[in-house]
């Protein structure tokens, strides 16, 4: 869209484009603008919805209390005032309010990334030779592993460091390094994805915990064998050092949302099994010794980091960032987990809100009531899906017309299915 702002404003004639210099400015965005110019946006008013986001990141400003982790040296130095929220929809709209633009290390929030890049890799079956899928009921950082001596989840600091393991086996940390910030870069349609060195030198002198959970892991042969396990810890330290913005890790946690598909750029980044694995995880298990609570309450995958950010998924929706840090004595985001709380309040997002009977909450997929599904479900089964990126290719390389699910809900009146 900047492209496209550029040449308008460079342009003689002020807004005439050439084909060639037209496909140029609409290429980053054709997710977007495929969706709009078909009316099929998954929060149709889009800026009703974003006016209560306003007012839920508002009233969670006021919120005190917490306190911000200093057990990493780095992390203390951020003011407890900073306070963002970002949100990307499967359609690509964007919002944000406040502090969005600040970096910050995603900590914690990292392990649901890097267990979707190995079962993207690697496959379930594989990684779950070495981790398991239940919530462990402990603190994050316990040196406890299940009845059959593997880590209890991919969530906890014991498999997250065996998740760190699977990842590139063979290559040395700077090739692991940079192929992990490839992916992070492609979920995050190429937007801010960068690296603290500051924080991850104080990481790894601070991190006697973890070195104690490693040598336990070690000790257990809970390692591909191998395994060089000192190296590894250095590599789980890099990744949780890892920098985001509010607005870099929404689109991210859209993608996820969005089975795996970048809702920015129309490129799978992620097999749906990945997707589907990570999402139940971080439903399970993501939000520390609060993960029971929030599944309750909230109903909806999220994962917190000690950072300050609570990355959320509303499937098929959006993703969103909460940054704050202030931590409650969870660990967990103080004015995050009070934005969660409001926002599932508000609107039907909690994972069975969708019940027949429980329709009392606000539904930002519907535009004036059922209007979006009376038209648009009949016909859905017409239409061939085709994925985002095909549609990238096709509309950017051929002369054609189109006709899609917009002309059916555009001209319903005048279209019969026999």
């Amino acid at each position: 869209m900047d492209m496209l702002r550029l040449t308008l404003q460079t342009t003689s004639d002020g807004v005439m484009l050439d084909k060639d210099i037209f496909k140029k400015c609409v290429q980053s965005n054709i997710v977007l603008l495929t969706q709009a110019f078909r009316r099929k946006f998954v929060i149709p008013d889009f800026v009703s919805f974003t006016s209560h986001i306003d007012d839920l990141y508002e009233n969670a400003k006021t919120q005190s209390g917490g306190k911000v982790a200093d057990y990493i040296p780095q992390l203390a130095k951020f003011s407890p005032d900073l306070w963002g929220v970002s949100l990307c929809t499967v359609d690509g709209q964007r919002h944000s309010v406040g502090d969005t633009k600040v970096p910050f290390c995603l900590q914690s929030c990292v392990k649901p990334l890097k267990y979707a890049i190995a079962v993207n890799d690697l496959g379930t079956e594989y990684v779950h030779r070495y981790v398991g899928k239940e919530p462990s009921g402990l603190r994050f950082n316990k040196l406890f592993l299940n009845e059959d001596d593997k880590p209890h989840n991919p969530m906890v600091n014991a498999g997250a460091i065996v998740i760190t393991s699977l990842i590139k086996q063979g290559a040395n940390n700077a090739e692991k390094f940079d192929y992990v910030m490839q992916f992070m870069n492609k979920m995050a349609g190429n937007e801010y994805v960068g690296f603290s060195n500051a924080t991850f030198q104080s990481e790894r002198e601070s991190g006697d915990r973890n070195f104690a959970i490693g040598y336990y892991l070690k000790e257990k042969k809970c390692f591909p064998e191998g395994t060089d396990m000192v190296a590894i810890l250095d590599f789980y330290f890099q990744l949780c050092s890892i920098e985001v913005t509010c607005e870099s890790a929404s689109v991210m946690a859209a993608t996820l949302a969005n089975g795996g598909f970048c809702p920015i750029t129309g490129e799978r980044v992620l097999s749906p099994e990945a997707v589907r694995n990570t999402l139940s995880l971080m439903h399970s298990c993501g939000m520390y010794d609060f993960s029971g609570q929030f599944a309750f309450h909230v109903g909806l995958p999220a994962k917190s980091g000690v950072a300050g950010g609570i990355i959320l998924v509303v499937p098929n929706v959006m993703g969103m960032m909460c940054w704050s840090p202030p931590l409650d004595k969870m660990g967990n985001s103080v004015k995050g987990i009070h934005f969660c709380h409001d926002l599932v309040a508000l609107c039907n997002f909690h994972n069975y809100d969708n019940l027949r009977h429980f329709a009392k909450k606000l539904d930002p997929r519907r535009e004036g009531g059922d209007q979006r599904v009376s038209v648009g479900t009949s016909a859905t089964r017409f239409e061939k899906a085709e994925p985002p990126q095909v549609l990238r290719e096709g509309w950017l390389t051929e002369d054609h017309d189109t006709i899609s699910l917009c002309d059916v809900e555009t001209d319903a009146e005048r279209i019969s299915f026999s």
